[in-house]
């Protein structure tokens, strides 16, 4: 018999990223947002089961807001369901609009960068000499995107896992597993970033394992490294890895494991 492990915390701190149990090193959270020196921002989005083509990008017709449509279909009879992801940024001030968007989906993770144009420097009027309290000042402050993160920040560790915010359909978390008929057990594992053939599956007194290396990426602040136990034989043995069924795929790996 082969039995899924449930997502346990490895240390008292809790988990390295609470976004993905399976992150043990790099940067944290399902999304990474930078200011570039020429005032272009750089956004990673970790859509994990996403092909490149199966995404679209479309700025609003205002040029303040971008939305991100992507699908991560059903890879394997086994999967629960597609995954339909929905994702929203835009600016903040009334001054300036995006002009630009350069999209690249690859290994599950999809980098934005979105260019601006300051089109107003006057100030807005004035109404009976007063400036009205109703329009924006934002040419005295900086701009910036909202819901920026930190992929360092201490709250991205703890011992409570976080839902995929910007799945509107199928699951939220990085793991699924299935008990089969025939005594075999269904996994599916997120790794975003990672490419296929960096994916590395073990088995060592009956504990089945996978690691993955994500290379930096463009603006990344840097590479992830994923490894985690994802089913416990009932035996502790050691079965070979050819007998283990493996798809890895858009950052993505699917174990197919047979019992001891």
């Amino acid at each position: 018999m082969v039995v899924p492990l449930s997502a346990i915390p490895p240390s008292r701190y809790g988990f390295y990223a609470i976004n993905n149990q399976f992150l043990a090193n790099g940067p944290k959270g399902f999304q990474e947002l930078k200011t570039l020196e020429n005032g272009d921002m750089f956004i990673r989005l970790d859509l994990p089961g996403v092909p490149e083509d199966a995404m679209k990008v479309v700025v609003d017709s205002t040029k303040k807001a971008v939305t991100v449509f992507a699908l991560a279909p059903k890879e394997h009879r086994h999967d629960s369901s597609p995954r339909n992801y929905l994702y929203t940024t835009g600016l903040v001030c009334k001054c300036c609009e995006v002009t630009a968007v350069a999209a690249h989906m690859s290994d599950g993770v999809l980098r934005l960068l979105l260019s601006k144009t300051q089109i107003s420097t006057q100030r807005p009027p004035f109404i009976g000499g007063v400036p009205d309290s109703g329009q924006d000042h934002c040419w005295t402050g900086s701009h910036k995107f909202p819901n920026g993160t930190d992929p360092h920040d201490p709250v991205l560790t703890g011992r409570v896992l976080q839902p995929h915010p910007w799945v509107k359909q199928g699951s939220l978390m990085a793991y699924e597993s299935k008990q089969l008929v025939n005594g075999c057990l269904y996994v599916r594992v997120d790794m975003p970033g990672v490419p296929k053939e960096m994916f590395t599956v073990s088995v060592k007194s009956g504990i089945v394992m996978v690691t993955g290396d994500a290379p930096s990426v463009s603006y990344d602040s840097g590479g992830r490294f994923y490894s985690g136990e994802v089913a416990l034989l009932s035996t502790p043995i050691d079965i070979p890895i050819r007998q283990i069924k493996i798809i890895s795929k858009n950052g993505v790996i699917r174990l197919i494991i047979p019992p001891a």
